[in-house]
């Protein structure tokens, strides 16, 4: 007798979950062969126009840079980040055609979430704010202004920005550096920088962001902020990519 493993039941549900959205998308609109009705096959999981999913597990799209989500394609496709339904979806398509997409979600200019109304501890925040805006001199870790801009909302071609993401997500994210399942190309940067981070200091840093308002300009900068006093540049993999 064979039995099946919960890791299988739980990928067939998942693909059960993300068909029925997909035709349910593809039934509400009518066939008109443009790049947004392509893309629903990547709304029916990030939320209508890529807003981001209301579950805060399947992040935005819409306005962030091109480049950084067309290495976040490769990622998943050549195996640096690991999402099955993601690698099945994108595994077909050429390196042309995943540029289309990241090119399609970063010109969509689309109004950002209000910030969460959790309430955490204000120490928590206090050592957030820290870390991102002046990073910890002790255990060398960047402030996270120095790459993804002054005003968080990233930097073309390459960062994303980190404002407007649920504090779930951003921990899910930096955990998954941490622990080695998610990369990105050598040099892998993030990688570096979340090892100088203790468990506590992602957690500080993710209820920080999350509680942060948006500027009212949420495009990405044109360029990073002139290193401060102290801080050194950090390379990047990905800077070189596309």
């Amino acid at each position: 007798m064979t039995t099946t493993s919960p890791d299988f039941c739980f990928h067939r549900w998942l693909a059960a979950i993300f068909f029925v959205a997909l035709t349910a998308a593809a039934q509400a609109a009518p066939f008109e062969d443009s790049m947004a009705q392509r893309t629903l096959a990547c709304t029916g999981c990030h939320g209508a126009q890529g807003r981001a999913a209301a579950d805060g597990f399947y992040p935005r799209l819409a306005g962030k840079p091109a480049g950084y989500l067309y290495n976040q394609l490769l990622n998943f496709r050549e195996g640096r980040r690991h999402y099955g339904l993601m690698t099945q979806l994108i595994a077909p398509l050429s390196d042309a055609y995943l540029m289309e997409i990241a090119q399609y979600f970063s010109y969509l200019d689309l109004p950002y979430p209000a910030p969460s109304q959790a309430k955490p501890d204000g120490s928590l925040l206090t050592r957030g704010k820290q870390l991102v805006l002046m990073g910890n001199a002790t255990s060398g870790a960047p402030a996270c202004v120095q790459c993804h801009g002054t005003a968080m909302t990233g930097v073309i071609p390459n960062v994303p920005g980190l404002l407007g993401l649920p504090r779930d997500y951003v921990n899910a994210q930096l955990g998954a550096w941490k622990t080695g399942k998610r990369r990105a190309h050598a040099p892998d940067c993030m990688q570096v920088v979340v090892a100088r981070l203790s468990d506590d200091d992602i957690n500080a840093i993710s209820n920080y962001l999350a509680a942060q308002a948006l500027p009212a300009n949420t495009k990405p900068a044109s360029s990073a902020p002139p290193l401060g006093y102290g801080q050194t540049a950090i390379n990047c993999g990905n800077a070189a990519k596309p």
